[in-house]
């Protein structure tokens, strides 16, 4: 796997339960570079296709990087699920994501492949649907946007990407939403 002896991933592996997941997501709430998780109930298989998820946020943009030098580094294809939201702000980030693609794609002359699929729920329940749709998606791995603050909801019934790792039957990389974050560079 690309993320084994890579000090440019951070990879954990736990049991898949709420407390070993939320102990994990605290200890990388400072996490320099994108971590992985790989609970004992996830399948992990070569990288083939990546399942990313886009909201209305503007952080979700980040991903564009991880997800171009991943689908460059094993021949992935991306799956970019855009949730259905009323407004454009989903749409956009989207297209931003698409236009990295292509240029990264110009750039070092190698194709990228890659489809936008549109979800069914929304921006804010697009986290979970990416993790209960393994069987429609056939991904290998679900690239998520880790949360910024936590609200009293995220504190009384866990980060969304709590609930999104302990439904997913993937590996789940999370990458922190703070530009003075270290990136994979391509």
């Amino acid at each position: 796997m690309i993320w084994d002896n890579n000090d440019d991933i951070k990879l954990v592996e736990c049991e898949n339960n709420r407390r070993a997941i939320q102990r994990h997501l605290n200890e990388c709430r400072e996490e320099r570079r994108p971590y992985v998780f790989v609970t004992n109930t996830m399948t992990v298989k070569p990288l083939r296709r990546l399942l990313v998820p886009v909201s209305m946020l503007e952080e979700e943009t980040y991903k564009a990087e991880i997800c171009t030098y991943l689908a460059r580094k094993t021949g992935a294809h991306i799956i970019l699920l855009q949730a259905n939201d009323y407004g454009s702000h989903a749409r956009q980030n989207v297209n931003r994501i698409v236009t990295h693609i292509k240029a990264i794609a110009e750039k070092t002359g190698e194709p990228i492949s890659y489809e936008v699929a549109i979800a069914k729920k929304d921006s804010f329940k697009l986290m979970r649907e990416a993790a209960e749709r393994q069987r429609d998606f056939r991904h290998d791995l679900l690239i998520l946007t880790a949360s910024r603050d936590y609200g009293l909801d995220d504190i009384l019934f866990g980060p969304q990407e709590l609930h999104a790792i302990r439904h997913a039957l993937v590996p789940v990389m999370l990458i922190n939403p703070r530009e003075d974050l270290f990136t994979l560079c391509d």
